[in-house]
């Protein structure tokens, strides 16, 4: 099964995280399918950036989000 989930990067205590689509069978930081975006915590206010048109169209194949990637969604606009 495929999903929208966050991949970790960055430092210790410095976390970064790309928002990809995955097989939900693969490690949190291994292989992906797609790269949809970036979501940085550690700036103020934290800073998301995510392609609408790559999101929506996973979701619209069936793709669900997890519930962390889902709330990034919706403070993007993205989804309701």
């Amino acid at each position: 099964m495929v999903k929208m989930r966050l991949k970790r990067l960055g430092a210790k205590k410095a976390p970064f995280y790309r928002v990809i689509v995955a097989d939900s069978r693969s490690p949190r930081d291994g292989r992906f399918i797609d790269e949809v975006g970036y979501y940085n915590p550690m700036t103020n206010p934290a800073e998301i950036k995510i392609d609408a048109e790559k999101a929506k169209t996973w979701i619209a194949n069936g793709a669900p989000p997890t519930e962390t990637v889902k709330a990034l969604l919706k403070k993007s606009g993205i989804v309701d």
